[in-house]
């Protein structure tokens, strides 16, 4: 039986190294064009079942991206999950080689699912979305300003502060239209605004930060929308059962458009409803919902259907 081959790559902004699980076979190349392509060349020689890299702030995009198209199973992963790991087993000495074979030992024992790269399309989405958040913030700044402010000052205030809405309604157009210009696009944003409570702004983010709704489980959709909850117990102590981790902006959004839902989606009111009825503190309740909210959004894409509160 061969033996299967499990590859790690610690990506820096001038190489990548690379290490096969569990031959140890150590190997590095530029992160360029050429060596990418030399590399995925070799890798595809290998036929490893899985290729993981951390993520890192966009230098490992290039070689994921040609590693996809040539047909390798890749998977991006936290790198706070790798040093996790590699403490847990004891390699605390690091350096690019060290770190490419920690990598590699724990895509064999983890086997993290690979994810779907975020195509143009979705990192120009994306990218739009980040700005409107940056814009949105400013006004708030600027509106906090606006109490303590006089005279000349107020009026600079209040003049950027029109210049801001205006970027930002701007910026909700192109959002729309840039969603409308690809079909799968526009069937995903359709069936996601079908949802009372989900408006163009949070199916924005949805689609564009987190490609893999309708992909994943209840469990795994909840955790990397940071919305599930996890233990906290030691010995006999039972603690608070906390959310914790996942998409920061994702779960921003979510909170937004679960206290939206609460008042106008009669699913999510009924449950809401329940929960502070059995006594659930309200940010419990509320955490609770927009785990549900989540839940039914994943459904509705896996299964592309749209919004019936009857099934929900």
């Amino acid at each position: 039986m061969k033996q299967e081959l499990f590859v790690g790559i610690d990506v820096s902004k001038a190489r990548l190294d690379c290490c096969a699980w569990p031959v140890q076979k150590h190997f590095a190349a530029p992160n360029e064009v050429e060596g990418i392509e030399q590399l995925v060349a070799e890798l595809v020689s290998l036929k490893p079942v899985l290729v993981v890299l951390e993520a890192t702030g966009g230098l490992e995009t290039a070689f994921a991206t040609v590693a996809c198209a040539a047909g390798l199973s890749v998977a991006i992963v936290n790198p706070r999950q790798v040093r996790d790991f590699a403490k847990a087993v004891g390699l605390l000495a690091k350096t690019d080689a060290l770190d490419a074979a920690v990598i590699a030992r724990f895509a064999a024992m983890v086997k993290p699912i690979p994810r779907p790269l975020r195509g143009e399309e979705t990192a120009a989405l994306a990218s739009m979305v980040a700005r409107r958040r940056q814009l949105v913030l400013m006004r708030a700044q600027e509106k906090n300003r606006l109490g303590s402010a006089n005279g000349r000052q107020r009026e600079d205030i209040k003049e950027h502060i029109g210049w801001l809405d205006e970027r930002i309604d701007r910026l909700d157009i192109d959002l729309t239209a840039t969603l409308r210009q690809s079909e799968a696009w526009r069937v995903k944003e359709d069936l996601l605004k079908s949802v009372p409570g989900i408006g163009p702004v949070a199916s924005a983010t949805f689609l564009s930060q987190m490609p893999e709704l309708g992909t994943l489980n209840r469990a795994e959709i909840a955790a990397l929308g940071g919305v599930a909850p996890f233990n906290r117990d030691s010995g006999k102590h039972r603690g608070r059962r906390m959310i914790w981790g996942g998409r920061a902006e994702v779960r921003s959004v979510l909170y937004m458009a679960t206290l939206a839902a609460i008042r106008y989606n009669v699913t999510i009111r009924a449950f809401h409803a329940q929960l502070i009825a059995r006594g659930k503190l309200p940010k419990v309740a509320i955490v609770a919902c927009m785990r549900k909210l989540l839940t039914i959004l994943n459904v509705m894409l896996k299964n592309n259907q749209p919004w019936n509160p009857k099934v929900a």
